[in-house]
């Protein structure tokens, strides 16, 4: 499932004013490589790319050039137009080196120090983030030396994000494939990150809304998106957390990097939420839990029969009640309250009632707060302090200063 552009702009805001090495190896899926850095030079980021001669033979570098507005690295001892542009000058003055496709070679050579080109050089040389995207056959993947490898790196600090499963160039059906693009720009935000105040907590968050069955192609729902979910799973990860979404349906999905639970019903939701929360430093409730569904659910479908249909409705678990009647010392919840009236003074309550540390008070109703929105209107209480107002503030905004005030709490 791919990012909607709200969530894609979000991520691409992290790239402005950063200097990305992205290093493209041999694989098939190296065209592919030419949107990312086309997407990243477009965010405001600086592009430095680096081809393997294998890589040279699938794509051109003029591609790369014409996309980035730089001179690609083709060659350790090439002659260049920038005498800048070498691999320890470069090592030290990138935010991020993206290997993207890393073939099974270049995985080997990084793991054992072999240093016979531009690319593994410069792998040795920087101390920035280094983040793997591996894309080959899915026998090379899965052999023991791949994963001997992977472990290795992992172990030195290394990230990796995919590859993705499916049928591969080569006409096998497995592992190996390139990742979906959104899922590596995602990955590459969060090691751009240097401060990690999250690094060790567990963050569980509710996102999305619920399908209450009224029979088996009938529903109640709501309009959640599920958008706001998404930029605190996105912001808590790029924070160092380990990122678990216990998710309703939804427009957008949770980011890559969070370990996703899906639920339909707002007693689905809870009990997976109820399964995990002992373990959790920092509980987020975003969903939208529907309060309410049918009473009459029935196997069969409702025929249409001219004389209407009466719905008897019964009320749903609070989840976050219920988990507030749980919360542990030490740990820091965080609530949302939608109102059409009365804002602030149902939010306080609201709060008060459920245990929120912090609670994001977002008005809806109308047509620039309404649930699907990009933007909040409404303010962030925390504790006995004054209200933040939100006008309109973009929902990735509004996940950093949440987070921003979490982490002092757990401070």
């Amino acid at each position: 499932m791919r990012m909607k552009p709200s969530s894609t702009s979000a991520v691409m805001r992290a790239f402005a004013g950063k200097e990305v090495v992205l290093c493209v190896t041999g694989s098939i899926a190296a065209y592919k490589a030419c949107e990312i850095a086309s997407k990243l030079a477009q965010a405001g980021c600086r592009v430095t790319t680096a081809m393997t001669r294998s890589a040279m033979e699938l794509v051109g570098p003029a591609t790369f050039e014409a996309v980035t507005g730089q001179r690609a690295i083709t060659a350790m001892f090439a002659p260049l137009a920038n005498p800048e542009i070498e691999h320890i000058a470069v090592a030290k003055r990138a935010d991020l080196f993206l290997v993207a496709p890393a073939t099974a070679n270049i995985l080997a050579k990084a793991a054992h120090g072999i240093a016979d080109d531009w690319i593994s050089t410069t792998l040795l040389a920087t101390r920035a983030p280094i983040l793997f995207a591996p894309a080959m056959n899915t026998q090379m993947y899965t052999h023991p030396a791949t994963q001997e490898n992977l472990r290795v790196l992992a172990a030195r600090g290394c990230h990796f994000v995919g590859p993705g499963e499916g049928a591969l160039a080569c006409g096998d059906v497995g592992p190996g494939r390139l990742i979906e693009l959104p899922a590596i720009y995602e990955a590459a935000a969060a090691c751009l990150r240097a401060e990690k105040p999250l690094a060790g907590k567990h963050v569980l968050i509710t996102s999305g809304g619920n399908h209450e069955p009224i029979d088996p192609v009938r529903y109640i729902g709501n309009r959640s998106s599920g958008k706001m979910g998404y930029a605190l799973a996105l912001e808590a990860l790029c924070l160092g957390a380990r990122v678990t979404v216990v998710s309703g349906p939804a427009e957008v999905p949770p980011p890559h990097g969070a370990d996703v639970v899906w639920v339909e019903t707002a007693r689905e939701m809870l009990g997976a939420v109820a399964e995990r929360i002992d373990s959790t430093d920092v509980f987020i409730a975003a969903a939208a839990v529907a309060d309410y569904r049918s009473a009459d659910e029935t196997k069969a479908k409702h025929k249409r029969t001219g004389a209407g249909l009466t719905l008897r409705l019964g009320e749903n678990p609070d989840i976050a009640a219920a988990m507030g009647a749980r919360k542990r010392a030490g740990t820091v919840h965080v609530g949302f309250a939608a109102e059409t009236d009365d804002l602030l003074e149902n939010a306080r309550g609201k709060m008060e009632r459920k245990r929120f540390d912090v609670l994001v008070a977002n008005r809806v109703g109308g047509d620039d707060c309404a649930f699907g929105a990009d933007a909040v209107v409404g303010y962030i209480l925390t504790g006995s302090a004054e209200p933040e107002s939100l006008e309109a503030t973009g929902k990735s905004e509004v996940a950093a200063r949440v987070l921003a005030r979490v982490a002092k709490l757990l401070a």
